[in-house]
């Protein structure tokens, strides 16, 4: 029997040291991973007869600043956030605030401008506020949108994923640019924290081609496919992995292989199995390899997977074909502009399941039916008045009222 954290056996990767006092020996403080015996990977946790006061270990995401503007991160053992100084939010702090959230629902809100804001929409939600329920049975996925975020469904962690895995699925693109993109298609891994030797399955888009990557914990294995043929409406996908051999399938192309780097043979993953896109503000956390850039731009459906030979293929998801959460997911081939008129010029932007009005110059609303006030910021030109001076709007323009010790058409004047 090995025993670990007071006394243990067997060579393997640590940090930090044992501390030894008056020829004492106190537990180990720090980090144990990538156990072997003679060859065999061990899994500390899951084989383990008995244990006391152990935690997960991973490096905290506070570790690598993410919060922008000013933001103080606070992270503990499971999750982290932004504490977002006054006018920023967003899950970085990157955004100005929302301050009156008109979004229903569980959507994000976006400020378009400091005075409208845009709906991204959950999963099953549309329309401007994303008060619309919609049926998805082919869901659309819309990339990375203007504002920074990528479309998403994210599934609950499939089980027994560790020694064996297949997948089938099917992709429809949006069009022939959209394969040319950095684009996620699927994703699961160790929390997604960007740390080199998490263990991670990831698949998708890049210069054309097919990519498909997996790391034991030991090294990152990839398979490039031929470029796609663009005159296919539909593409199908086959891939899967038997302890460190994997291989990848695309519509006609010829079955390519590949053995993963290390003696390493399981895939540990935690997190849920993300389709189309990543959780976070970008996919910028994602573990290295491949590190897609974007989101999927089309449509994704019929995936399916199974770990055993033994056992039928079946949809992810509990129950069975069920994400548990989503974000500007639309279904297939439907538009939600063709639900909205926007008024005065304005044009009618959709990212999934999400849509807005894009208002000309000096209109503004949620269907561009309120006039830009000259005496607002979002004016164009932006009024002028300096000093703590009150801007005043006029029937044709607008009129500085300046405080007390300054004068001028806009109070520059002391």
């Amino acid at each position: 029997q090995i025993t670990f954290g007071s006394v243990f056996l067997g060579k393997v990767p640590v940090h930090e040291e044992v501390h030894r006092c008056a020829g004492q020996i106190y537990g180990y403080k720090g980090c144990i991973r990538d156990f072997q015996v003679n060859h065999k990977e061990l899994f500390i946790i899951d084989e383990a007869l008995e244990g006391r006061n152990v935690e997960n270990c991973n490096v905290p995401i506070c570790d690598y600043h993410p919060c922008h503007n000013g933001g103080t991160c606070t992270s503990d053992e499971e999750n982290w956030y932004c504490e977002c100084p006054k006018l920023y939010t967003g899950k970085l702090c990157q955004f100005a605030t929302c301050d009156e959230n008109p979004c229903g629902n569980g959507a994000t809100c976006f400020p378009k401008s400091r005075r409208d804001a845009v709906c991204l929409c959950p999963y099953g939600r549309s329309g401007i506020l994303c008060s619309d329920a919609i049926n998805i049975t082919q869901p659309s996925f819309s990339g990375t949108d203007v504002f920074g975020y990528t479309s998403f469904l994210a599934y609950s962690t499939i089980p027994n994923i560790t020694f064996y895995y297949e997948f089938h699925l099917k992709f429809q693109l949006a069009n022939h640019h959209s394969a040319l993109q950095d684009n996620l298609i699927f994703f699961t891994g160790q929390k997604g924290q960007g740390l080199n030797g998490d263990d991670f399955l990831e698949l998708g888009l890049r210069n054309g081609r097919v990519v498909y990557s997996y790391n034991l914990g030991s090294g990152t294995a990839t398979i490039i496919s031929k470029p796609l043929d663009l005159t296919l409406n539909i593409h199908v996908i086959h891939l899967g992995r038997n302890l460190q051999k994997g291989w990848l399938k695309v519509d006609d192309q010829k079955n390519k292989t590949v053995i993963s780097p290390g003696r390493l043979v399981g895939l540990n993953v935690f997190s849920q199995f993300y389709l189309g896109g990543y959780r976070e503000y970008t996919p910028e956390l994602l573990p290295k390899g491949p590190r897609f850039k974007n989101g999927f731009q089309g449509c994704i459906f019929d995936v399916q997977v199974r770990t055993s030979l033994s056992q039928g293929f079946k949809s992810p998801g509990t129950p069975e074909g069920h994400p548990n959460s989503g974000r500007s997911v639309g279904q297939c081939k439907d538009s939600p502009c063709s639900l909205i008129k926007c008024r005065n010029g304005g044009k009618c932007r959709e990212t999934g399941s999400t849509v807005y009005c894009d208002c000309l110059t000096g209109w503004k609303g949620a269907f561009c039916t309120e006039t830009v006030s000259a005496c607002e910021p979002e004016h164009d030109p932006p009024p002028l008045c300096q000093q703590g001076s009150t801007c005043v709007p006029l029937p044709s323009g607008y009129t500085c009222h300046c405080p007390l010790g300054t004068t001028g058409t806009y109070c520059e004047q002391g």
